[in-house]
């Protein structure tokens, strides 16, 4: 693939709509992440939301033995 198809769809990218322009964006860094090697480059915001967690478990606030199994139950389903 040659650079100028690459920018050519990125152009034609742009009149998507906004949720596959996101999904697009995914893709593409997953990709960049998989050739950047084994090191996972952590976001500010994933690293935000891993601290709203911790801080919820801290608090107390876990599932209860039948949520988990409804959960499961829920995704074995899928």
């Amino acid at each position: 693939m040659a650079a100028t198809d690459l920018k050519k769809l990125l152009e034609r990218a742009q009149t998507w709509p906004e949720e596959a322009q996101h999904e697009l964006v995914a893709i593409a860094n997953q990709i960049e992440n998989e050739l950047r090697g084994p090191d996972y480059p952590v976001t500010q915001e994933e690293l935000r939301i891993i601290d709203a967690a911790m801080e919820s478990i801290d608090a107390g606030d876990t599932a209860t033995d039948a949520e988990v199994k409804a959960a499961f139950a829920k995704f074995r389903r899928a």
